[in-house]
């Protein structure tokens, strides 16, 4: 069992920079892929990145590549999302979700464990 806890999320003007926490807890979370989604007013929730168990791969959605950088230090059950140049239409709930897979995909159904949300407001 894993449990998340994202943290970071807040208001910030168009061109600015944020990054996202997520916190776990549980021994086997450095074991677990990490990804980061968000849902948008109106919209379904999207992918935007994921990591390998070890960081050692990530991928990113086409909508935030060269913008958001995801990274990971297991020694603190933390991972990160690093947000800048961001856009009015970056605004959105974001989650963090484990895959104890441990392959970093884009899918939904393949993580087993989500976080609450931080909410992230760009304003133009």
């Amino acid at each position: 069992q894993v449990q998340l806890v994202e943290s970071g999320g807040g208001l910030v003007q168009a061109g600015g920079s944020l990054r996202l926490s997520c916190a776990g807890s549980g021994r086997t979370f450095r074991s677990y892929a990490m990804g980061w989604f968000r849902r948008a007013p109106g919209k379904e929730r999207e992918f935007v990145a994921a990591i390998s168990w070890n960081g050692g791969r990530k991928s990113y959605a086409d909508s935030v590549k060269g913008r958001f950088t995801i990274s990971r230090d297991n020694a603190k059950n933390t991972v990160y999302l690093q947000m800048n140049s961001l856009k009015p239409e970056d605004t959105a709930v974001y989650y963090c979700a484990a895959d104890p897979n441990a392959s970093i995909t884009a899918h939904e159904y393949e993580y087993s464990y989500w976080g609450q949300g931080t909410q992230v407001f760009v304003s133009s």
